[in-house]
């Protein structure tokens, strides 16, 4: 007989050291290229332990153990929970750094309105580095205000997902109006999908890249629909991230 193990899903690891290194007081008298370079390096490691989940088959809610309260023996358990016991704390992280961003992007709309306008540069100056650089960051932290909030993890073919070009692996950045910061838990998109038969959806996704290429940011038109043949008004299912 097996070792009952009732705690299974209790983290068998403290949580890492906070990846940017940084407490909040800190964060606070970072620029905006900074906020948005602490923010990548949070994803890179997220990215990467979700695709240990992925290896397994498993994802935050996925279940370790049988019926019967006993660790399922298909899974490698400690390696699970020591991942999950690490995206928690990331998550939470991300999230704080996303929330610095769009603040500190307001601010700067807001003082770039109300500064004077300032008289044309010389035909014969070239653009400076540090101007180039803050071009760069606003471009960054448009980017970075749409954060990936769910996966496309399956797309039934003839589907309105598939018509609409949708495929396993898309990470959805917007769905209508909802976006990382209101979609609670993904309710608000099934309440867009019900709100919205028969009209077209505008959707925000990341494709993940092939071999040698970079990922793609696409938008796409989705219409729900319940006539076409399958369960659903979309034909795909979406996990949260």
């Amino acid at each position: 007989m097996g070792l009952r193990m009732d705690n299974i899903h209790a983290p068998t690891v403290a949580s890492g050291p906070n990846s940017t290194q940084t407490n909040g007081d800190g964060r606070e008298k970072l620029s905006l290229p900074e906020l948005i370079a602490q923010k990548d390096r949070v994803w890179s490691e997220l990215s990467a332990l979700g695709s240990v989940l992925d290896s397994h088959g498993v994802n935050m809610s996925t279940p370790l153990t049988t019926f019967d309260g006993y660790p399922r023996p298909d899974l490698d358990i400690a390696q699970i929970r020591t991942t999950r016991a690490r995206i928690i704390p990331l998550k939470n992280d991300y999230k704080e750094l996303m929330a610095r961003i769009e603040k500190a992007m307001h601010e700067h709309w807001e003082n770039a309105a109300a500064a004077p306008p300032q008289p044309p540069a010389p035909a014969a100056v070239s653009t400076s580095q540090p101007a180039a650089q803050t071009a760069e960051a606003t471009r960054n932290s448009r980017v970075a205000l749409e954060a990936p909030f769910a996966k496309v993890n399956s797309v039934v073919a003839s589907s309105p997902a598939a018509t609409a070009g949708l495929k396993p692996g898309d990470k959805i950045t917007r769905f209508g109006d909802v976006d990382w910061m209101n979609h609670d838990k993904l309710s608000k998109v099934a309440q867009t999908v019900q709100q919205n038969e028969g009209v077209a959806i505008t959707v925000k996704i990341i494709r993940p890249a092939a071999t040698g290429a970079a990922e793609q940011r696409l938008e796409v038109q989705l219409t729900p629909r319940h006539n076409w043949g399958g369960r659903g008004m979309l034909g795909c299912h979406l996990l949260p991230l």
